[in-house]
């Protein structure tokens, strides 16, 4: 199954990435990076726990649960009665909550979509048709997982010290701060931030692995 066939279903864990269109840019300033979190946030909180992320000038990565079903039916509600969306199906059947997480991205990129064109004066679509996601099933690939998406911006030369790099969980993780990560859980993996640290210090910045998506 290809990688942007895959079905998101309750309760399971997915790496998920896109990418822009062609050569272009997704974000091109520090308002850009926060606009995109903010929209993130409005549109993927309701259906998912994010426990990783790394936003870069042409693409991003991110690790998310899916909510429960009970949860996205939740959701499913409350959007339904706050904006105009297809009609209340007689069954939210497994088929119908995986199309309603799809859309949520959707909406996602198309929202942000528009505000950059808007703000660039440019058309047409910004970000590669059909993000592309993948089923993570261990708890030693999740803790690989994060570290590769907080290495990314190092693979991809865009600093030389992952921690340096402002627009990724790497910070939210080593911070008291409030965070829209579910920091706890994952720090658990790594027997915490001290053991966090020590993770992502002691892996080759260019381990790969099979995590090689870009």
């Amino acid at each position: 199954m290809k990688n942007n066939e895959i079905p998101l279903l309750p309760g399971n864990f997915y790496h998920v990435f896109n990418h822009a269109n062609g050569n272009e840019d997704l974000f091109l300033s520090r308002e850009n990076y926060s606009f995109f979190l903010k929209r993130y946030g409005f549109y993927i909180n309701p259906i998912a726990d994010t426990f990783a992320y790394c936003l870069m000038p042409n693409h991003f990565h991110v690790l998310v649960r899916i909510k429960d079903s009970a949860a996205l039916i939740d959701a499913y509600h409350r959007i339904l009665t706050s904006r105009d969306t297809p009609k209340e199906p007689k069954e939210f059947s497994q088929s119908v909550q995986t199309e309603f997480v799809s859309r949520q991205f959707a909406s996602l990129f198309s929202s942000y979509s528009q505000a950059f064109n808007k703000q660039q004066g440019r058309k047409g679509s910004l970000f590669i048709p059909n993000f592309k996601r993948k089923h993570v099933a261990s708890e030693k690939y999740y803790m690989e997982l994060i570290h590769y998406i907080h290495a990314n911006p190092i693979h991809h030369g865009f600093t030389r010290d992952m921690t340096a790099w402002e627009f990724s969980s790497y910070h939210a993780f080593v911070s008291q701060k409030t965070t829209m990560l579910h920091r706890e859980e994952a720090l658990c993996w790594f027997n915490g931030v001290d053991g966090f640290e020590k993770y992502h210090r002691d892996t080759p910045d260019g381990y790969r692995s099979t995590l090689d998506f870009g």
